[in-house]
C-alpha cells in the first residue's frame, strides 16, 4: 500500500456500471475455480433436470475440452437464450429463498462459463419433435438453431479460461485436474444411487478411455446406497464399515462409517451430504474427528459416507458461492448428533478388527519352491519334539513360549469364546489362538494397551483413578516452561492419577502414580505426559485432554513386547478383550488382532 499522499490521484471518483461480459467473468472467478467446478455445475443442472444417466467426457484434464451429456427433460427452444443470461433460473421464483430443494439456483453457471470458454448447448425438451442448439463465446450469444439429439441435453465446453489466461497458470497438471473431476463425480454418484455416471478420458484417443462407471441402482434407498458404496468405495470399505441410523429433533443422520483400523493417511475418502448435497463443511468434519479422537492418531483419517437430512428451512446452503459449506439453524444439535451417534456405533463394533489387515497377512505369505530331498535315517528337529498325543512342544532352548495345553480339554468350549483359546506365543509379542473356524494372532502389547486405557477411563468415570504413593517421591528436572506447563495442568493430572507438585525452579516432584501401572519408570512417564500436553494445547475440552493423557499412560502400563506369557495369562488377556469396548484396535488406531479363517488357510496349501 502506498502511503505517499503526493502520489494520490486528484482525478474525480467515477462510479461505473460494469457490462455483462465483465460481470460474468468476475462471477466465473467465484463459481468456476477449475475444470471440476465446471463439471459440478453441469452435473447439478443434469440432476435437477431429472437425469438418470450422466456421461462426462474430458480432454487434457478438462482444460481444452469438457462435455456433459444427460437424459433429463431438456430445455425448451424459447428458453435457450435466457439460460445464458445472468440470474436466470428455472429452479426458484425468488419468493422463498429458504425453502430450496434443488442443487443449483443462482443462475450464474452457464453465463459465467460462456464468458470464459467456448460453450455450446444442445437440448431436446421432453415432448418436442426437434432438438435445438445455441453457442456463446466471449459474451456473444449466437442464434438458436435446429440440431440432432434424441433426448436430454449436451453441454460442450472448450478452451476453458481462454478469456482469462491468468487463471490457466493456476491450474494443476492434467492428471491432478482429472483426479479432481473424478472425486467430484464420485461424491455425486454416492448422493444419487439411482443415477448412472460415467467418465471418459479423451486424451488417449477419439473413443476415449472409461475411467469411472456406475450402474443405475434400484429398489429401496438403503439397498441402492449399499450397492453404490460398494461400487465407489470398494469391497474393502464395505467389509469394514458399520451402519448409522439416528434421529434427533427432526434431524436424521444415516450412512456408513469405517472401523478405526481401516483409516487412511488423507481425508479424501470422507463424504458428507446435507439434504443430498455433497458438502465439505469444517464443522461437520470436526465433529467426526472428535468422535474418532479416542481411536486414531492425528495423522490418520476415518473413511465415511454420512447423510444429514433436515428441514430445508433449518439449513442455509447459500453461504458459499460454490455451496460447498452450509450453515445450520442449530449447529450444536447437528454436531452433538454426529458425535454421539458415531461414538455409540464405535462402542458397539469396537471389538471388530479390519478384514483388510487379514487380507494383507495372506498377501504376505508366499510359497517358495525348494529342491526336494529325501531324509535318510532318523531325522529330528532339535527344537521340536512330539509326544504320544502328537502335540508339538518347544524345548528349553527355544526363544518362544509354547502353552502346553490338553487339546481335548481346551477345544471343547471354543464356541463360547469369540477369540478362542491360546495355543502359544511367538517372538515374545504375538499370541496364537485357535477358534472354531480358524486362528487369531494377537499383538499382546497393543491389546493390553487398549485394556489398560479402557480400565483407566472406567475408573475415572466412576470412582476416580486409583493411585499408589511412591515410597520415595521422585524429583524430575526439566525446563522452566515445561515444569510450569505440568503445574498448570496439575488438577487434570490428578484426575489421571498423577500427583505432581512444583519443586523449586525447573523441577517437579511426583508423589503418586496410577496404581494399575505397577512399577514404572516415573520420569519417562511424566515426560511422555508432558509431550501430550504440548501436542494438545489446541484442545479446549477438558475431558478430551484427560483422555489423551490417559492414552499415553496406558502405553506405559501395558504388557511389553518381549515378555513371555504363561498359558493362563494369554487366555486371561483374550477373555478381557472379549468384554472390553474398542478392543479391536489399540489407542493409535492399529489392529490388536487379525483373524485367519481355516478355509483360507487351506486354500494356501491347495487343499
Amino acid at each position: 500500500m502506498n502511503f505517499d499522499n503526493n502520489n494520490i490521484s486528484e482525478k474525480p471518483v467515477i462510479i461505473r456500471q460494469l457490462d455483462d461480459y465483465a460481470i460474468n467473468r468476475i462471477a466465473a472467478g467465484e463459481v468456476v475455480e477449475r475444470p471440476s467446478s465446471v463439471v459440478k455445475e453441469l452435473v447439478e443442472n443434469s440432476l435437477d433436470a431429472g437425469a438418470l444417466k450422466i456421461e462426462i467426457y474430458v480432454k487434457d484434464g478438462g482444460k481444452t475440452y469438457l462435455k456433459v451429456v444427460d437424459d433429463g427433460q431438456g430445455i425448451p427452444q424459447k428458453f435457450l437464450p435466457m439460460a445464458l443470461s445472468r440470474h436466470a433460473t428455472s429452479k426458484i421464483d425468488g419468493t422463498d429463498l429458504l425453502n430450496i430443494n434443488t442443487f443449483g439456483f443462482r443462475g450464474e453457471a452457464l453465463p459465467s462459463l460462456a464468458a470464459v470458454s467456448h460453450l455450446t448447448i444442445k437440448s431436446r425438451f421432453t415432448g418436442s419433435d426437434l432438438a435445438y442448439t445455441i453457442s456463446a463465446s466471449g459474451g456473444i450469444i449466437e442464434e438458436v438453431k435446429p440440431a440432432a439429439l434424441t433426448k436430454g441435453t449436451e453441454v460442450d465446453i472448450s478452451n476453458l479460461f481462454y478469456s482469462t489466461p491468468a487463471r490457466l497458470k493456476f491450474l494443476r497438471t492434467d492428471r491432478s485436474e482429472m483426479m479432481s473431476i473424478l472425486d467430484m463425480v464420485k461424491r455425486f454418484s454416492i448422493a444419487e444411487p439411482y443415477v448412472s455416471f460415467s467418465i471418459k478420458n479423451l486424451s488417449h484417443d477419439k473413443k476415449g478411455k472409461e475411467v469411472f462407471k456406475t450402474i443405475q441402482q434400484s429398489g429401496k434407498v438403503s439397498l441402492a446406497l449399499k450397492a453404490r458404496l460398494k461400487e465407489v468405495l470398494g469391497k474393502d470399505f464395505w467389509e469394514n464399515c458399520f451402519e448409522l441410523d439416528f434421529n434427533r429433533e427432526d434431524i436424521k443422520l444415516f450412512g456408513y462409517s469405517a472401523l478405526p483400523t481401516y483409516s487412511r493417511g488423507s481425508g479424501n475418502l470422507q463424504h458428507l451430504f446435507v439434504n443430498g448435497r455433497p458438502v465439505k463443511d469444517k464443522i461437520l468434519m470436526s465433529a467426526v474427528r472428535v468422535a474418532y479422537s479416542d481411536f486414531l492418531p492425528r495423522d490418520r483419517h476415518p473413511v465415511y459416507a454420512l447423510f444429514i437430512n433436515c428441514k430445508t428451512s433449518d439449513v442455509d446452503v447459500n453461504v458459499h458461492p460454490t455451496k460447498a459449506e452450509v450453515r445450520f439453524k442449530n449447529p450444536g444439535i447437528v454436531r452433538g448428533l454426529i458425535i454421539s451417534a458415531l461414538k455409540a456405533c464405535l462402542a458397539e463394533h469396537g471389538q471388530r478388527s479390519s478384514t483388510s489387515v487379514s487380507n494383507g497377512v495372506f498377501g504376505a505369505f508366499t510359497s517358495e519352491k525348494r529342491p526336494s530331498r529325501t531324509l535318510q535315517g532318523n531325522y529330528k528337529n532339535p527344537r521340536v519334539t512330539t509326544n504320544s498325543n502328537e502335540r508339538l512342544l518347544l524345548d528349553e532352548k527355544t526363544d518362544s513360549y509354547e502353552a502346553r495345553l490338553d487339546p481335548e480339554k481346551d477345544t471343547e468350549n471354543l464356541s463360547g469364546f469369540p477369540l478362542g483359546a491360546a495355543r502359544g506365543q511367538f517372538h515374545e509379542n504375538y499370541i496364537i489362538s485357535q477358534t472354531d473356524d480358524g486362528i487369531i494372532i494377537v499383538d499382546q502389547h497393543a491389546a493390553h494397551e487398549r485394556l489398560v486405557y479402557e480400565s483407566l477411563k472406567n475408573q475415572l468415570e466412576h470412582s476416580g483413578v486409583k493411585t499408589q504413593p511412591l515410597l520415595i517421591p521422585e524429583v524430575i528436572e526439566m525446563k522452566d516452561e515445561d515444569s510450569a506447563l505440568l503445574i498448570e495442568n496439575s488438577e487434570e493430572l490428578k484426575k489421571c492419577g498423577f500427583y505432581v507438585e512444583a519443586f523449586g525452579t525447573g523441577a517437579v516432584v511426583v508423589r503418586e502414580t496410577p496404581a494399575i501401572l505397577g512399577v514404572i519408570n516415573t520420569k519417562s512417564m511424566v515426560l511422555d505426559v508432558l509431550d501430550e500436553l504440548k501436542d494438545d494445547t489446541g484442545i479446549k475440552i477438558v475431558s478430551d485432554r484427560i483422555n489423551a493423557v490417559l492414552s499415553r499412560v496406558a502405553c506405559h502400563g501395558s504388557i511389553r513386547s518381549g515378555r513371555r506369557m504363561k498359558s493362563e495369562e494369554m487366555n486371561a488377556l483374550l477373555r478381557d478383550m472379549e468384554v472390553t469396548p474398542h478392543s479391536g484396535q489399540c489407542n493409535h488406531g492399529r489392529p490388536t488382532y487379525v483373524k485367519l479363517k481355516l478355509t483360507d488357510i487351506e486354500k494356501m496349501f491347495g487343499r
